[in-house]
């Protein structure tokens, strides 16, 4: 059972997968950072107010002694609809996946000259046509009825 393990465990799309992993999560932070800490400062004071991620709809009674913060009342146990919140995951998304986008597109345009560059390279060799099955076995059977007596 170990050795199956093992077997498993160090197959490269395995270790590839966990590479992946790694650096997606660690990208992931940089992304978050860029919309939490850049972009998001930025659409504030665009529409006015610092805390973007700090809007959101209080869904039930609020006791009077709560402070009118997100933090506040999810505390106090009162139901609330964080939509600023989900507005800044959102945008995280989008650059996330454009980000993601960008990358996978750079890596085709940088393989196409390798895939066009092979293509040249076998184009160069004349091939030679490929005969059917069908007409060899005809052939065969042409050549065997000639030299029956």
């Amino acid at each position: 059972m170990f050795k199956e393990f093992k077997e498993f465990a160090l197959k490269g799309n395995v270790m590839d997968l966990a590479i992946g992993v790694i650096i997606g999560g660690a990208f992931g932070k940089i992304v978050e950072s860029l919309v939490a800490d850049v972009i998001m400062p930025v659409i504030s004071v665009m529409i006015g107010h610092l805390d973007f991620s700090g809007y959101f709809w209080v869904l039930g009674a609020a006791p009077d002694s709560v402070p009118r913060t997100l933090e506040a009342m999810r505390k106090a146990g009162v139901p609330v609809l964080s939509y600023g919140n989900f507005i800044t995951v959102a945008i995280n998304f989008l650059i996330l996946a454009f980000a993601i986008f960008m990358m996978v597109k750079q890596i085709q345009r940088l393989k196409k000259p390798t895939a066009a560059l092979s293509a040249t390279e076998t184009h160069s060799v004349p091939e030679t046509p490929s005969t059917p099955e069908e007409v060899l076995l005809l052939r065969e059977i042409r050549d065997h009825l000639q030299n029956r007596p």
